[in-house]
């Protein structure tokens, strides 16, 4: 499975671009309506969300992750 490296979305007139690239500097766009991306953005935070103590709230070596405001 390929790492995700960095990200980035952009405007067009009528949609966005997701900007993904991977640890091998492989890029991919996506088009996304609004409804999309904002579908995206609704289970990205719900999956934080029943996942926050097993990702933000363990320690490795010795910090707290914690999670980006």
């Amino acid at each position: 499975m390929r790492q995700l490296a960095r990200f980035a979305i952009s405007v067009r007139a009528d949609d966005f671009v997701l900007h993904l690239e991977d640890e091998a500097g492989e890029k991919i766009d996506f088009a996304a309506s609004p409804d999309q991306l904002d579908a995206v953005i609704d289970a990205l935070d719900e999956m934080l969300t029943e996942n926050e103590d097993p990702f933000f709230g363990a320690q490795r070596n010795g910090a707290v992750l914690q999670r980006p405001s």
